[in-house]
Order: structure tokens, then sequence, then C-alpha cells
């Protein structure tokens, strides 16, 4: 079946394990071949992405902070993550079937994306169960997904600034929330984040990818055009301290690091 389509069906569904097993049954395509146009007629009547009632959908200001050294403290935080990592699968499913006339290899890497953001989802679900919690326990906020939608017509401001920016955020803020879950002695919430990191490592270098590549293609400057469409769709401006050694793995290059530090 077209890896597009596959991708649109998985995005629509709502349950997040038959979401992450639809995710987790997709082949990863060979070859360089474009996949054909999805059948998208459900969009009529369905809305994207596919959701259940919970969790409540509140503004940031909405969510209470709790303290990692209490156990309904860690558990709010691995809720957060966990609903991060859906919202990831979703973001990468919609690249996948949304935009169309990339290269094979665009989809299969979006495919690869939505795979491990399936696996981090599962893991840090397992977690919080074993604290005595599940998803959709705690309200949580879609930023993510605004920002899929503010981009919903342009690849370009898509991979600017959801890998590059809202993505990118995380492998700032993974190491200090690793190091808060050791001195709380959850060495097993610590290891997760471990994961987590050197995975989005890899998913943010794919981001920077397509991006430089489009750029090339169009003639912009990379740069200059990340500066404008971040004016343009109001993108949270970043703040540090920055991962730099992360976000150079993750193929940032030395003028991209300054023009971030210097804000």
């Amino acid at each position: 079946m077209n890896l597009r389509q596959l991708a649109l069906d998985a995005l629509l569904l709502g349950d997040p394990a038959l979401k992450c097993a639809a995710v987790d049954a997709m082949p990863l395509p060979a070859g360089e071949q474009t996949p054909a146009d999805p059948d998208s007629r459900r969009l009529q009547h369905e809305s994207l992405p596919g959701r259940c009632a919970r969790p409540l959908l509140v503004a940031p200001a909405q969510l209470a902070q709790r303290p990692v050294s209490t156990l309904a403290g860690r558990a709010a935080l691995f809720h957060s993550l966990a609903h991060i990592e859906l919202n990831a699968v979703n973001l990468a499913l919609d690249a996948v079937w949304r935009f169309a006339g990339m290269p094979g290899d665009f989809y299969r890497d979006w495919i690869g994306v939505a795979r491990e953001e399936s696996q981090h989802f599962q893991l840090l679900h397992q977690h919080l169960r074993a604290m005595g919690y599940a998803y959709g326990d705690f309200p949580a906020h879609d930023g993510l997904w605004e920002m899929a939608e503010k981009t919903r017509d342009d690849l370009l401001a898509r991979l600017a600034l959801v890998p590059r920016v809202l993505e990118a955020r995380g492998l700032d803020a993974a190491p200090l929330i690793r190091d808060k879950l050791r001195h709380a002695g959850d060495e097993h919430g610590a290891a997760l984040l471990e994961i987590i990191l050197r995975d989005e490592v890899a998913h943010v270098r794919i981001g920077n990818r397509w991006y430089h590549w489009l750029c090339e293609q169009r003639g912009l400057d990379p740069l200059a055009c990340q500066a404008e469409l971040a004016r343009r769709h109001r993108a949270p401006r970043p703040r540090g301290p920055f991962n730099l050694a992360a976000r150079r793995a993750a193929g940032f290059d030395e003028q991209e690091l300054a023009a971030l530090q210097a804000g």
C-alpha cells in the first residue's frame, strides 16, 4: 500500500496504542521513488490528528508545576514527555502524507523518525504505568501540533520551526531533566532520557538535512530564511543554556550556533 496513505491512516487513529502499532508495522521503502498522493477524502469529516478524549488540552500556563522529588511530580513529568513523543509521532506522519514531490529518502527518513518516536512513547508510558499512572491522567498542552497547523502549507517553514526550533529545545532540556531524575533516585527514568536524547539528535539532524536541501533548491540563505520564518510564524525564541555538543551533532553549523547564542 502507498506509504503516504499508511501515514495518513495512522495519523487519524485516536488510540495511542493503535497508532503506535500501525507505525511500528510500516515498511521502510527502498529506492528513490516518491510515493503517490494519498486519498484524503476522510479529512472532510475527520480532523487531524486523531485523538482520544484524554488528556485534557490546556494552555501551558495552566499546567501545574510539580517537584520531581515526589511520585506525582515524576509521573506528571513523564506524562508530559510521553505527550511530546506522541505529538512527535503525529508530526512525522504529517510530514509524510502532507508534503508531495520530495525525494524518496525524505519519506523514508520521516517514517524512521515516526517509528523511533513511537518507541519513545511506549517506553515512557511503560514507566508511567510502573508509577501507577497512565497517559491521559494529567492535562497537557499542544504547542507542537499548533506549530504544525501554522506550517501546514509550507514544508520549509515546517522544517525550520519544528525540528530546528521546537524539537531542538529537547536537546537542551534532556540533560537537565536526566540529572534531576538521577538526583531523585529514578535511574531507570534517567536512562530513558539518555535513549531519547541519542535518538533526538538524529531526528533534528534529519530536519536540518532537509531544511538545508530545500534552501539550496530554492536559492535561499538558511540563516536569513530561518529568522524570517521565525518572525512570520511567531516561533518561540530559544533560550539557553544550549547543549552545543548535541546541536553540533544534530547538524547545526557554527554560524547558526553563533546566531542562536546571540539571541
